[in-house]
């Protein structure tokens, strides 16, 4: 696509022209096993974002989510994620069947700060930590273990500056309720009413009774 006025940065010395060095102490807060703050963390994080990307560079970032706490801390340097059954698409397994590298970032509801774990990851279908991971009588059939290489904390000024969790500045109705995108987009041939009842109130009761 063509812009006009567009500047493109193209080097890593031109980026550097416009954005200086780290700071001493951000370019050092990496560390490669995890904290005992880090375990509180993840012991009170109920979600996460996971960043994937294929062989050929295609990517995707897919949102895990369960009670606080299911990340389950199998020692210093290694974590395992139980996977719940949706939609089937397993965009990012499918991706670290090709590359195993994976980026998380971990969410405390109402803080701005973050979580961020860089590693390599494999897929497995079962473990004796599956036990552990009954959400609801649901044992998953998947966890995601990751052998962590990069882990450290990041600042809250994305957050401050989107106001995420100021719930002043919600507007849930601002755009179309989920069933009416899934009929425009996703389900053009199923009545609207049966897609409102679908994602109704039952939906958050059946996420935990669903298999692949």
């Amino acid at each position: 696509m063509e812009i006009p006025g567009l500047v493109e940065i193209t080097t890593y010395d031109e980026l550097r022209e416009i954005v200086p060095q780290p700071l001493a102490a951000a370019a050092g807060k990496t560390r490669k096993e995890l904290h005992d703050l880090d375990r509180q963390w993840l012991a009170a994080s109920p979600f996460c974002l996971i960043a994937t990307s294929a062989g050929d560079g295609t990517c995707d970032v897919s949102p895990k989510g369960d009670p606080a706490g299911f990340t389950k801390i199998l020692d210093g340097t290694t974590i395992a994620i139980p996977e719940r059954a949706g939609n089937r698409r397993v965009d990012g397994f499918t991706n670290i069947l090709s590359n195993p590298h994976v980026g998380l970032i971990y969410f405390l509801p109402g803080r701005g700060d973050t979580l961020r774990i860089n590693g390599r990851a494999r897929i497995v279908r079962d473990a004796p930590f599956f036990d552990e991971m009954i959400v609801k009588g649901n044992r998953p059939q998947l966890a995601l273990l990751v052998e962590i290489e990069e882990i450290f904390h990041h600042c809250s000024k994305a957050f401050l500056r989107s106001k995420l969790w100021k719930p002043e500045t919600w507007q849930p109705d601002a755009v179309a309720r989920r069933a009416r995108i899934a009929q425009a987009l996703e389900r053009p041939d199923d009545d609207l009413a049966t897609l409102e009842e679908y994602y109704g109130p039952a939906y958050e009761d059946k996420i935990y009774k669903v298999k692949y």
